[in-house]
């Protein structure tokens, strides 16, 4: 599959999470939020975003996230996306943009993430929120289908394998935003079936 950014990705990506089945998780009372998973173009690659989150939220602060929050009453999942990726970065997407969704991720925080693929043919306005974003990162596609990345271990508080997802040269994320990039690099660009929902997150992140 090429990485190009280019209308043929954007086919595949769209018709693989046309053909994905999305896993239903379980009755339970969960804060539901959106991500997005945001694909543009920067020389011609295609790459998608991650912020620096602001150093003085309250909680998280300075970590790497994808645009996203709490969903907020009356809206749906695809209407919240849209709003935080421009109340976060200045992207001003519309449905039209919106290739398809990934499994939705149950976090120890009590919240149920489900994470909107979007298209953006253009980044060049993005800015970001210095309230919420220190700063916005494009990495290319190709970071999610690394031999080396990404890696699991196994922590004794918890018998599910803790996520960890290489990142440029020395960095790494940990679940939910490694375990929501991993589903997509596996179901959007290797066209596998992947579940993620069992994958933990680190114990520092659980509140």
């Amino acid at each position: 599959m090429s990485l190009i950014f280019n209308a043929t990705l954007k086919a595949e990506i769209a018709d693989r999470l046309a053909g994905f089945r999305h896993w239903t998780p379980p009755e339970a009372v969960l804060k539901q939020a959106a991500v997005t998973i945001t694909i543009g173009p920067e020389d011609g690659i295609a790459k998608f975003l991650l912020t620096r989150r602001a150093p003085r939220l309250n909680a998280h602060a300075g970590q790497w996230a994808l645009p996203g929050g709490r969903i907020d009453e009356g809206e749906s999942v695809i209407e919240a996306a849209l709003r935080e990726l421009h109340e976060e970065i200045s992207l001003v997407a519309q449905a039209s943009n919106v290739l398809g969704t990934l499994d939705p991720y149950p976090t120890r925080s009590g919240y149920l993430i489900t994470p909107v693929v979007i298209w953006m043919d253009d980044l060049s306005n993005m800015v970001p929120n210095p309230g919420e974003v220190a700063s916005i990162h494009p990495f290319a596609l190709t970071e999610l289908t690394r031999a080396d990345s990404p890696i699991f271990m196994t922590i004794p508080e918890s018998e599910k394998p803790v996520i960890r997802l290489l990142l440029g040269g020395d960095d790494h994320i940990h679940a939910p935003t490694a375990a929501v990039l991993y589903q997509f690099g596996e179901v959007c660009l290797k066209g596998n079936a992947t579940r993620v929902h069992e994958l933990e997150q680190p114990v520092w992140a659980w509140k």
